[in-house]
């Protein structure tokens, strides 16, 4: 393990010895994109974007469809590489480390960077139990039954799940509602203790009603976590956001970043005319 990912480690643990027992602690962490490009080979999809991630916030990416959202939050915790010849020029810091230094270790990055996905993905031949402990149990080699499920009632707990399957944690995974699943998911993420948790359009599979207890879940998991989600929804993300970057690409597909700021003062007076032609539907 690399000095400064086993540093972030050990930071983190040092929360979790002072948290009490319900883990109701803020382990938000802060991140820097300076400069990041990146490439599918010879194709550029995002270019020169610099922008900060501030600690205990939530940032939506927004912006039309192939201008490089969902490439830009792969960049932050390394997915972005495990596509052939993808690569990326630049750098991304977590709490000051650069990701992409020497001898970091991409596997102890997505543990701190977790990943929530468009479409809800349990592992259909795993319980409920089960898949709350899958990305715990490929980080520990040794998990006591206590360890176990007081991390799987915690992670429930904290994606507002637990009461509504405690009484079937044997059950499928993939028995749950749409809804229901995402909030698998997003409790099979926090198990892991991320300090940053990314989410690629993680409502737009969902029904109003499942939409609206993500949204209430976001909003409280922000006491805790760093939150970045792309969202094509300008409602929720105006709902949701307390800060919103803008993508556009032109002719040349080629994502760049055309305003960073508050959600309020891109939502009421942004600065460009291209965000506010977005915003407004002129364009997207």
């Amino acid at each position: 393990m690399s000095e400064p990912i086993a540093a972030l480690t050990a930071a983190q643990a040092a929360r979790a010895e002072t948290a009490s027992r319900d883990r109701a602690l803020t382990a938000a962490a802060g991140m820097e994109i300076e400069r990041l490009s990146a490439y599918y080979g010879r194709f550029q999809a995002l270019a020169d974007i610099t922008l900060p991630i501030h600690p205990g916030t939530v940032t939506a990416v927004i912006g039309p469809s192939g201008c490089g959202k969902s490439t830009l939050i792969r960049c932050l915790n390394r997915l972005h590489e495990l596509t052939p010849g993808a690569r990326v020029t630049g750098s991304v810091r977590l709490e000051g480390v650069d990701i992409y230094g020497p001898g970091i270790d991409p596997a102890r990055v997505r543990q701190l960077v977790g990943m929530v996905f468009q479409k809800p993905n349990p592992f259909p031949t795993l319980s409920i139990y089960d898949n709350v402990l899958a990305g715990v149990r490929l980080h520990r080699q040794r998990l006591s039954r206590t360890e176990a499920d007081e991390i799987v009632e915690r992670s429930l707990r904290a994606a507002a799940l637990w009461d509504e399957v405690k009484d079937k944690l044997k059950d499928s995974g993939a028995s749950l509602s749409g809804g229901q699943q995402q909030r698998l998911c997003i409790a099979r993420a926090l198990a892991v203790e991320p300090l940053v948790l990314l989410m690629d359009e993680p409502t737009s599979a969902l029904d109003p009603i499942a939409t609206y207890r993500i949204e209430e879940l976001i909003w409280e998991l922000k006491q805790r976590y760093t939150i970045v989600i792309v969202t094509h929804n300008m409602q929720q993300a105006a709902r949701i956001a307390d800060y919103v970057a803008f993508l556009l690409a032109g002719e040349e597909r080629t994502g760049k970043l055309i305003e960073f700021d508050t959600a309020q003062r891109i939502f009421t007076n942004p600065k460009r005319k291209e965000t506010e032609d977005y915003i407004t539907g002129k364009i997207g």
